[in-house]
C-alpha cells in the first residue's frame, strides 16, 4: 500500500513566498509591541490538561475543543488553546514580578473546531497582555496599540467594544437566572456568524421565554449610547460597567480615535473568562466577516490560580496571524518571492565569490550564490525566475581586473564595478 502523504485537515503547509508575508506580519506585530513597552514571554504548547480544564480557564465551549492526550506516565496532558491561561499560569507561579507586568507572546495555539477561512486547527497567535493595572487606561492602551499595527501592515480596520458588567447587569434585569446568563452570552456572541434568528433559536433550546428573548433584542439595538443604559437600568453591575465605559471613552477621546472605535451592546465575547470592556477588531471593508484580533479583562482567573485572595487585574488582546495573513492575501497584498537582493555568480572564481559573498552577507545585504555547475544562461534564467533583481557576474579576467560585472535584471543593462568597497557601492545603489 502507497503512503499518501497529506496534511491533518486543519493543518497547513506554508512555502517561502508565504512564509516572508507571514514573517512580515509577525515582526511588524512584535516591532509594535516591543514599542508600547511589552517583554517577550514564551510558554509550553503543551500543558497539564487540569489546568486547561479549570474552571477559571476559557468554559466548556472551549473545552469541546482541546486536543488531548496522555504521556508514557499517563498524565492527563493538553494542547494549549490560547495564550492567555499560560501566561495566568505564569503569573500565579511568580507572584513576585514587577507590576505592572506587560508582556507579548507569538506561539502556536490548537483547537479541533471547525475550519474556514482564515481559521485552521493548528494556529499562530500574537498575545499583548497587561497584568496589575485596575484603571481602563490599560484597554485605551491596547486599543490604540492594535490600530497602529493594523495601520503599519496597511490594513484599514475599526474596533467594536463593550463590557461583560454591562451587559450581565441588563440581562439580570431582563429576567435572566444567574444560572443562565453564560449561556445567553456565549450565545449573545454567535450573532455575527449565525445572525439574529439562529440565536433566538439557541436562547429558546435554552429555555428562555420568545418575550424575553424579544426584549433582549429590544435592548440591545445599534446605535444605544451607555447613557441609556445608565438611565434605564439601575443593577450595580450596569452602574459599574458604564463607569468603566465612560472612563475608556474618554482616553479614546483625548487620542481623537471616535472614528476608529464603536460602542456595540450586544458584543460579548464567548470565553468565560472576561470580567470587564471587551473588544474585537474587524476590517472596514468587510473582506474577511469574522474579527481579525479581540480580547477584554479578565480580573479573576490570575488570582484564582494562586488559590488567594491577591488580585491581579489583567486586560489582554490576541491578533491572529493566519487571518491578518488571509486578509492581506484577499486585499491584494502581493507575496514577496525574491529571498535576496544580489545573485552572485562565479565564472571558475568559486573562492573569490564566496568571499565577496561572505564581506556583502556581513554587511547587511542579501546575497545568494550559484553553487551548481549551471551555464550562465540558466543561472540569470534562475535569477529572473526567482526575482533576484541584481546579478553579479565574477569571471577570471574580472578578478585579476579587480572588478566585478553587475548586470540589471530588469533593462538589462550592465556595467562593471571596483571590488574595492563593492559593498558601500551596492548598498548605495539600493
Amino acid at each position: 500500500m502507497s503512503l499518501e502523504l497529506r496534511n491533518l485537515k486543519g493543518t497547513k503547509d506554508f512555502l517561502p513566498a508565504e512564509q516572508q508575508l507571514r514573517n512580515r506580519i509577525k515582526n511588524t506585530l512584535e516591532s509594535v509591541f516591543r514599542r508600547y513597552g511589552c517583554r517577550p514571554l514564551e510558554t509550553p504548547i503543551l500543558c497539564h490538561y487540569e489546568v486547561l480544564a479549570s474552571k477559571y480557564g476559557g468554559g466548556e465551549e472551549i473545552l469541546k475543543e482541546v486536543y488531548r492526550l496522555q504521556d508514557q506516565g499517563e498524565r492527563e496532558l493538553g494542547l494549549r488553546y490560547d495564550l492567555t491561561i499560560p501566561f495566568a499560569r505564569v503569573i500565579g507561579m511568580n507572584p513576585n514580578l514587577r507590576m505592572p507586568f506587560k508582556r507579548y507572546e507569538i506561539g502556536r495555539v490548537y483547537r479541533d473546531g471547525p475550519v474556514k477561512t482564515g481559521r485552521l486547527r493548528e494556529f499562530m497567535q500574537c498575545d499583548v497582555d497587561i497584568a496589575g493595572v485596575h484603571s481602563p487606561v490599560a484597554e485605551a492602551e491596547l486599543m490604540v496599540m492594535a490600530l497602529d499595527a493594523f495601520s503599519e501592515l496597511g490594513l484599514n480596520v475599526y474596533i467594536s467594544y463593550n463590557n461583560r458588567k454591562l451587559l450581565s447587569g441588563v440581562l439580570i434585569s431582563l429576567g435572566i437566572s444567574d444560572a443562565q446568563i453564560s449561556r445567553v452570552i456565549l450565545s449573545l456572541d454567535k450573532v455575527e456568524k449565525i445572525g439574529a434568528g439562529g440565536v433566538q433559536e439557541e436562547l429558546q433550546h435554552e429555555g428562555i421565554p420568545l418575550s424575553l428573548i424579544d426584549k433582549i433584542f429590544a435592548v440591545f439595538q445599534d446605535g444605544v449610547t451607555t447613557s441609556y443604559y445608565e438611565d434605564n437600568f439601575s443593577h450595580p453591575l450596569v452602574k459599574a460597567g458604564v463607569a468603566e465605559l465612560n472612563e475608556l471613552d474618554s482616553y479614546l477621546h483625548a487620542l481623537k480615535l471616535e472614528d476608529k472605535v464603536r460602542f456595540n451592546p450586544i458584543l460579548a465575547r464567548g470565553l468565560e473568562i472576561y470580567t470587564g470592556t471587551v473588544y474585537e477588531v474587524f476590517l472596514a471593508d468587510s473582506i474577511i466577516k469574522g474579527s481579525i484580533a479581540s480580547g477584554g479583562r479578565y480580573d479573576q482567573i490570575i488570582g484564582a490560580f494562586l488559590e488567594s485572595d491577591l488580585e491581579y487585574p489583567a486586560v489582554g488582546i490576541s491578533f491572529g496571524l493566519d487571518v491578518i495573513f488571509t486578509a492581506l492575501e484577499m486585499d491584494g497584498e502581493g507575496l514577496e518571492t525574491t529571498v535576496a537582493d544580489f545573485f552572485l555568480i562565479p565564472l571558475g572564481t568559486v573562492a573569490a565569490c564566496m568571499e565577496i559573498a561572505h564581506l556583502l552577507r556581513r554587511a547587511g545585504l542579501r546575497v545568494e550564490m550559484e553553487m551548481g555547475e549551471r551555464r550562465l544562461k540558466r543561472s540569470l534564467d534562475y535569477a529572473n525566475k526567482e526575482a533576484i533583481p541584481f546579478v553579479l557576474i565574477l569571471g577570471e579576467n574580472e578578478l585579476v581586473r579587480q572588478e566585478i560585472n553587475l548586470r540589471n535584471m530588469a533593462n538589462g543593462e550592465e556595467r562593471s564595478l571596483p571590488l574595492s568597497n563593492l559593498a558601500e557601492t551596492l548598498k548605495q545603489m539600493l
